[in-house]
């Protein structure tokens, strides 16, 4: 590719913050030093990204915030893609987001772009994510599923705990289950916000937030593999 279709990391972080507003240059290095991608180098020794890193980016992007995927599992996807292999559906069956029926918007409405934010009301969240009434009902009671706040729709995450919560109950595991992970969650969650304290004024405190818990995610989710398959 002219190295005139070449962009450097400074010119393509304002690129993927309109999908991805907490990006930082940090975790595109991150990325990269994990080896999920691998921009050129020029003769000066500084990256320089074609159009397919940038979608490469994206996918990788997309994988950890739609779906919370550890990065090993989103490097199997990329072996398998750029081997031409339709990689494995081990997602949840949520809308993928990244199509734009992704998610059935009512008629007066417009259709949901995959930069946007997820915008249900409580009929639409039912019927997306497929769970029975009473049974959102006992998770809002339990406040794992709540609206925006100051609004009365639905975002991301509440689409995401209502399908775990019906594909869990094909396994025998209901609300009381989730309250046992919400449990685990809020410990999580308060062991990161202690150990964020000292950097609270820095100036990039979202952006550090954002990389312990995914940090935390993966961590997590190595351990619960680890437990149950050795």
């Amino acid at each position: 590719m002219p190295s005139s279709q070449l962009r450097s990391i400074g010119d393509i972080l304002p690129i993927l913050k309109t999908e991805f507003p907490d990006l930082s240059i940090s975790k595109i290095r991150f990325l990269e030093g994990e080896g999920l991608v691998s921009p050129e180098r020029a003769p000066s020794g500084y990256r320089r990204y074609a159009d397919a890193d940038i979608e490469r980016l994206r996918y990788i992007l997309r994988m950890q915030r739609d779906y919370y995927m550890p990065l090993k599992k989103i490097r199997e996807r990329l072996d398998q893609l750029d081997q031409g292999v339709e990689p494995t559906q081990d997602t949840p069956d949520m809308p993928a987001l990244s199509t734009p029926e992704a998610v059935e918007a009512p008629p007066e409405k417009e259709t949901q772009d995959a930069s946007k934010p997820i915008k249900l009301t409580r009929r639409e969240l039912i019927r997306v994510s497929g769970l029975s009434e009473a049974t959102l009902i006992e998770l809002e009671r339990q406040q794992m599923v709540l609206p925006r706040r100051g609004t009365l729709y639905y975002g991301r995450e509440a689409l995401m705990i209502c399908v775990v919560a019906r594909k869990m109950q094909a396994y025998g595991m209901d609300t009381r289950h989730m309250r046992a992970i919400k449990q685990s969650a809020e410990r999580e969650a308060g062991m990161v916000e202690q150990a964020m304290m000292p950097l609270r004024r820095h100036p990039q405190v979202a952006e550090n937030l954002q990389e312990a818990t995914q940090l935390v995610l993966q961590a997590h989710a190595a351990l619960m593999y680890v437990i149950l398959h050795h």
